[in-house]
């Protein structure tokens, strides 16, 4: 079935891609296929610089629905996904927002308060989540992953031991190759030639020194998340990030997910307002396209999601069109391939495929996704 068709979620039968739900805070109570996954963009242009091209971003992405703590004790902590990050990647996510404390002479995966992790906050040792991340680099040997540590780690050399527990440091991208001065990042051919394929930022600009990880801030503009960061109209960044507009960052990260995670209204969330959003940030950011569009339970939206919102900037970053779909295969900038519809579509439907919804552009999308 494709995306729109009405579908069971007891045997969901929707095309790759794609899964079977509802959007009962929109009033859509009648399942629908909906996008789970973005085409990947390498599919349509490769070998850019690694600055030119979106990664769908998953907050809190080890904080799932459901979860029961390692330490033994239930987790009280909200939910922010519900896949594991083996299944993220799976589903073309490229971005993990992972918070890292000291606990249990361990480092752990916490969503906790006051700077320490208690046994209702743990939800499981690091190195258990990242490992999977190594798994996924392994058997996808041209895949790049972006990690951001919100790091509340003391223990000295903490964040280097985990990593390399998790056999992850062979692949990490070097401090000294990151640009500090806007310029362009090394090309995706080259980040898979060298096998330098795990990006990693830490909240600590100490680390930089002390164990070689690259301060995200110092590389990354960041808007406000939460609330804040849902006025329509408003992008502006998160206290710790430089001005959006600051060209010395060559990354641009939008969040777009509410202050208290929020299962039932993310479908309205991943949909027509977080692209509402995007064209926002991008104007903010002095005409760039985000890099890692970051959300709260990718999976649901009200047709083309999280996924079309990572399409249609892949689309301008890469080929100058307004939708990653519509880019010829390595072509001209600007060499477009936008389908006219026939018969012209209702005036609530823009033909450039950039709704959340149902619109072309999510049509044409459910036909790509076969490549994942």
């Amino acid at each position: 079935m494709q995306i729109g068709e009405t579908c069971s979620i007891d045997s969901n039968q929707c095309d790759a891609g794609l899964r079977c739900g509802t959007c009962p805070a929109s009033g859509n109570t009648r399942p629908r296929c909906t996008r789970t996954q973005p085409i990947r963009p390498t599919s349509k242009v490769n070998g850019l610089p690694f600055n030119r091209y979106s990664w769908l971003t998953t907050h809190n992405s080890y904080a799932l629905s459901g979860s029961k703590s390692r330490s033994g004790s239930p987790v009280l902590g909200p939910a922010n996904q519900e896949d594991d990050v083996a299944s993220q990647l799976r589903n073309g996510v490229r971005g993990l927002m992972l918070d890292l404390y000291d606990f249990d002479n361990d480092i752990w995966m916490c969503h906790s308060f006051g700077g320490r992790c208690y046994n209702i906050t743990a939800y499981q040792p690091a190195v258990v989540v990242l490992t999977e991340v190594k798994k996924f680099l392994d058997a996808n040997p041209t895949e790049i992953v972006t990690i951001f540590i919100e790091d509340y780690v003391t223990s000295p050399g903490g964040l280097t031991r985990v990593l390399g527990a998790s056999g992850l440091t062979k692949y990490m991208f070097p401090l000294n190759r990151m640009p500090r001065d806007g310029g362009d990042w090394p090309t995706i051919t080259d980040m898979v030639t060298q096998n330098q394929r795990l990006v990693v930022f830490t909240s600590k600009s100490a680390k930089e020194a002390s164990e070689g990880i690259a301060y995200e801030w110092s590389f990354v503009v960041e808007n406000q998340y939460g609330n804040e960061g849902q006025i329509a109209g408003s992008c502006r960044n998160r206290s710790e990030s430089s001005a959006m507009n600051t060209t010395s960052r060559s990354l641009v990260l939008q969040n777009y997910f509410s202050t208290n995670p929020n299962v039932t209204g993310a479908c309205i969330d991943n949909s027509g307002s977080l692209i509402a959003m995007m064209n926002t940030c991008q104007l903010a950011a002095g005409g760039r396209w985000p890099n890692y569009i970051a959300v709260d339970f990718y999976q649901r939206s009200d047709g083309g999601g999280a996924p079309e919102a990572v399409d249609v900037a892949n689309g301008y970053l890469t080929c100058g069109c307004p939708n990653i779909a519509y880019c010829r295969v390595n072509a001209t900038f600007g060499t477009c391939d936008i389908p006219v519809l026939w018969p012209p579509p209702p005036a609530s439907l823009q033909t450039d495929g950039s709704l959340g919804g149902f619109g072309l552009g999510s049509a044409i999308h459910a036909a790509e996704l076969a490549q994942w």
